[in-house]
């Protein structure tokens, strides 16, 4: 009989260490009759990304110092501006976005909180204890940007 408990497989009355296939922040999985299911933190991200663009008056994401670094090292663009942790009682999703400038701040953010708490939870059935939105920056939208251009002289 084997047995897991933390890092460590039990087999017959000897421990070993177990090193994951994933790391922990990553093992989100749900056991099936078929098999575990692991929903890894990208595909999170990406879910948070794609709900948050979706609300009216956000422009984009903005990643700090860490997403720089990490796109010298192979992050993918699209993970900019996103971080998923895995929290003791269920998952934090931090947005960092750019907003359309003139658009009410508290109002878009609670947007932003709402959708994605909705689509990471319907799509993956893992609970959402926060989803923190940092407004990092007002963006004029290029549309409105470009036709002022043309007429300031």
């Amino acid at each position: 009989m084997t047995e897991r408990r933390e890092n460590y497989v039990f087999e017959e009355g000897r421990a070993a260490k177990h090193t994951p296939a994933l790391p922990a922040a990553e093992e989100r999985d749900d056991e099936t009759d078929f098999g575990a299911v692991h929903i890894h933190n990208g595909v999170i991200g990406a879910i948070a990304r794609l709900a948050a663009a979706k609300v009216p008056g956000v422009v984009d994401f903005v990643g700090g110092l860490v997403d720089g670094l990490a796109g010298i090292v192979g992050k993918r663009q699209q993970d900019r501006g996103v971080h998923v942790e895995l929290a003791d009682n269920g998952l934090v999703i931090e947005l960092t976005v750019a907003l359309e400038y003139g658009v009410y701040i508290p109002r878009v953010a609670g947007q932003i909180q709402m959708e994605v708490r909705k689509a990471v939870e319907q799509m993956t059935g893992k609970s959402v204890r926060a989803v923190n939105v940092v407004v990092q920056s007002v963006q004029v939208p290029p549309a409105a940007s470009s036709a002022g251009e043309g007429t300031v002289k």
